[in-house]
């Protein structure tokens, strides 16, 4: 980079403490090595699966859209032009479709003014972050191993976060409690509790029935929120469906994250946030309460004034196309998630099997659906190891620590098998136990020096 005499110079410590966090340079660090490294086979991705993408279908539901507002909703042509090329409502005019979604597909029924519709999930949880801590006492607590784009989004917002721990069961609620009686005791004051119940990023752990009603309650029983994040929840290997969170809500304690990224496509970048918790103006407890939701709005409509017209317009005829059944239009993708994950554990099964008598220094958990399995490897699995595993034996994954905000998971590595195939999947396997073997004999040669 050329730097013109004279130039206004700045450091990094003159800037917010956020765009130095290590936890903001995680997916940078993913791209630059699949970059570098394009013929290595990437566990790394978080990505749906892309065999089903067809450009042609972007305007197949644009206009189904267009015949929505024409015909169902009685507008006229200028205003079905405005809404597609004007600025938009500011919390988006999807939302009645999505309340359609949520009751046809969880048998949930949301008022639809509770929805603000975001650009993607990760402007949903910065906006949430940024509304519910008000002052340095406020803090929100996380199961640990935690999405990385939560811990950014926590990081920008300014949001402390206390970490709970998480087991196969998704959060450990006695440690949450003994977390929310630490917190307090501190000072401070527990906000909310971060969970993805079902197939979690990046664990993979699930809640049971039991566990989720006991969230609730505990939930209740301390006044604090409930932040659900549920992106997976379609895509379950095995079992019957379990109801979300926001589901099981008879209190209105739990604050519901969606995406479309995981069940339309990326690329759009359309999420939302059920937000339909009551608040009360200050010094006027005889005023009439308003939703969470259009705080949430009035924030919004300083940060990206309002979800892209045009995006909303797709995901709105991608969801009437399908019956508004996110569980009818993603159906292959499950499919193909199901079967992938079979031959994840069953291609680390092969290559990982101890021979008889010997330890098994390489374990691995089993979830029961969603995109991720946790291997546990006998060798420091950080950065540094990812670049030597992406470089000499042309596999990449990711390193664990990175979810837990580096306080953690040092021993642990993500395999995503979202987009891959059977056969990519057997080949990553394959030189990930390369690497195991390298890994091995260097350490032999430590023990016989």
């Amino acid at each position: 980079m050329s730097i013109p005499p004279g130039a206004i110079r700045l450091s990094v410590t003159d800037l917010h403490e956020a765009v130095d966090d290590p936890a903001l340079t995680s997916m940078t660090l993913l791209n630059e090595l699949a970059g570098r490294y394009p013929e290595a086979v990437s566990f790394s991705a978080g990505r749906p699966f892309e065999g089903f993408y067809d450009v042609e279908d972007l305007s197949r539901h644009l206009r189904t859209f267009k015949s929505y507002l024409e015909e169902v909703k009685g507008l006229p042509a200028q205003d079905v032009r405005r809404t597609f090329f004007q600025y938009g409502r500011t919390k988006g005019f999807i939302h009645e479709l999505i309340a359609r979604q949520l009751r046809i597909d969880e048998g949930l029924t949301v008022d639809p003014e509770s929805i603000v519709v975001t650009t993607g999930c990760q402007e949903a949880m910065v906006l949430l972050l940024r509304a519910l801590v008000r002052d340095a006492r406020d803090v929100i607590l996380a199961a640990t191993p935690n999405y990385v784009g939560f811990i950014g989004a926590a990081r920008v917002a300014g949001a402390p976060l206390r970490e709970v721990r998480e087991g196969a069961g998704g959060i450990d609620l006695e440690d949450l409690q003994r977390q929310i009686d630490a917190a307090r005791r501190e000072g401070l004051r527990p906000r909310a509790c971060y969970v993805v119940p079902d197939f979690a990023n990046p664990s993979g752990a699930s809640m049971s029935l039991a566990d989720r009603r006991a969230l609730l309650e505990l939930a209740r029983r301390q006044q604090i929120l409930v932040i659900e994040d549920n992106p997976y929840s379609l895509f379950r290997a095995g079992g019957s469906p379990l109801p979300m969170l926001k589901a099981l809500d008879e209190h209105r304690q739990v604050i519901h994250l969606g995406s479309f990224a995981k069940s339309a496509f990326a690329g759009a970048r359309v999420g939302y946030v059920i937000a339909d918790q009551p608040v009360t103006p200050a010094g006027a407890s005889s005023a009439q309460p308003v939703l969470l939701a259009d705080h949430l709005a009035k924030l919004k409509s300083m940060v990206t004034l309002n979800t892209s017209t045009v995006a909303q317009a797709v995901i709105g005829g991608y969801l009437l196309d399908n019956g508004c059944s996110l569980k009818r239009a993603t159906a292959r993708e499950a499919e193909v998630y199901r079967r992938n994950l079979a031959a994840l554990l069953d291609g680390l099964e092969s290559v990982f099997a101890p021979a008889p008598g010997a330890p098994r220094d390489v374990s691995w958990n089993t979830p029961q659906g969603g995109m991720f399995v946790v291997v546990t490897l006998p060798f420091p699995a950080d950065d540094d190891m990812l670049e030597y595993s992406a470089s000499q034996f042309g596999v990449l994954w990711t390193p664990m620590h990175h979810f837990y905000g580096g306080t953690g998971g040092f021993h642990q590595a993500r395999l995503s098998f979202s987009v891959l195939t059977p056969e990519q999947i057997a080949l990553g396997v394959e030189r990930l136990g390369k690497l195991v073997q390298d890994q091995r004999a260097r350490v032999r040669l430590l023990d016989a020096a």
